[in-house]
């Protein structure tokens, strides 16, 4: 499902415009944004963080040898 959002003041110029435009879709419904005060998330002191964590595999444990190449390359 598709929502067209249509803020408050732009309801009287819009909402029966895209109605009528959407009327064939049936995956798109036009409604109205009726929320009022501040946006409460800012400012938030717990909660709605994610955590990242990283999820690649992780290094086999131990150390490995060595591996210095030669100086100089020879091809016979």
């Amino acid at each position: 499902m598709i929502y067209c959002v249509i803020r408050p003041e732009d309801v009287d110029p819009l909402f029966d415009r895209m109605v009528e435009y959407y009327r064939d879709n049936p995956n798109v419904e036009v409604i109205v944004d009726r929320r009022e005060g501040a946006d409460r998330r800012q400012g938030r002191e717990y909660g709605g963080k994610r955590v990242l964590r990283d999820r690649r595999r992780r290094r086999a444990p131990g150390t490995f040898p060595a591996t210095d190449a030669p100086d100089e390359r020879r091809f016979d």
